[in-house]
């Protein structure tokens, strides 16, 4: 097992419409480590959260109401080029990944997943 990159510098924002799977993914990543970790229920949320909060690590559902994850993805990284991006989708259809990782997303996981599944991919993201 590899050890965990130093996040304790980084601040997390958890995008998904289920709060079922925000919970998951708080529980999931070690976010006690994250210098600050906040959530939103959908993609406009996210941006208002992404705006004043300028997080740089996402975790991004892509099939949420009112504004989806490709898109959110592409203003976030219009604000903020850097942000590290993994899209978090029960879309486990390969041109919607290539897409995602075409548009800036890093990392790509598919729900559902097991903590060290997730953890492993934050690793290698991070790393």
């Amino acid at each position: 097992m590899s050890t965990a990159p130093d996040v304790s510098h980084l601040k997390l924002l958890i995008v998904d419409d289920s709060m079922v799977m925000r919970r998951a993914l708080t529980v999931s990543i070690q976010t006690s480590n994250f210098q600050e970790v906040r959530s939103a229920a959908n993609g406009v949320l996210a941006l208002q959260q992404f705006r004043e909060f300028l997080p740089d690590v996402v975790t991004l559902d892509l099939t949420m109401p009112e504004l989806g994850g490709i898109e959110a993805l592409e203003q976030m990284l219009k604000i903020k080029p850097d942000t590290k991006i993994m899209i978090v989708s029960a879309l486990a259809d390969d041109a919607t990944a290539i897409e995602a990782l075409k548009k800036g997303a890093e990392q790509f996981i598919c729900k559902p997943f097991t903590p060290e599944e997730l953890n492993q991919a934050l690793l290698e993201m991070l790393s």
